[in-house]
């Protein structure tokens, strides 16, 4: 078949705080995984109030989020020259390669980000701190 079609529920959540190599300790529901897509990565995100991503970038990966539920805080910019921005439902954004970029939930519920990035390559986060500046 050319294509798939599934509901949310159906994917199941992982908690990352059950996986050592993998900071942070959140829950995603991996829906890249249940596709099997081979040029995007497709993940949502939960976020209990408080709990962030850390400000970090990649080296070969774009991304691109949708706040679905919540209020975030976004740290957005290269090292030195960083903004914060208010993002709540409905909010797109997105971090080009070696951009760095974070978000923390600062709502008092659970808040859901759709992430999708691309190219689908191993691209740890890596300190944006420590990249050039005419990249």
């Amino acid at each position: 078949m050319d294509y798939d079609v599934v509901h949310t529920d159906d994917v199941p959540i992982t908690d990352l705080s059950d996986i050592d190599e993998i900071p942070p300790d959140l829950r995603i529901r991996a829906i890249d995984e249940i596709f099997d897509t081979n040029s995007l990565n497709v993940k949502l995100w939960y976020f209990e109030p408080g709990e962030e991503i850390g400000y970090h970038a990649h080296n070969e990966q774009e991304e691109l989020y949708y706040v679905l539920e919540g209020e975030f805080s976004l740290k957005l910019g290269r090292s030195g020259e960083t903004e914060f921005v208010d993002a709540g439902p409905g909010t797109f954004w997105v971090a080009k390669p070696e951009v760095g970029h974070g978000h923390r939930n600062v709502g008092d519920e659970e808040g859901v980000i759709l992430a999708i990035g691309a190219p689908a390559v191993d691209d740890p986060g890596v300190d944006p701190h420590g990249l050039d500046d005419d990249a």
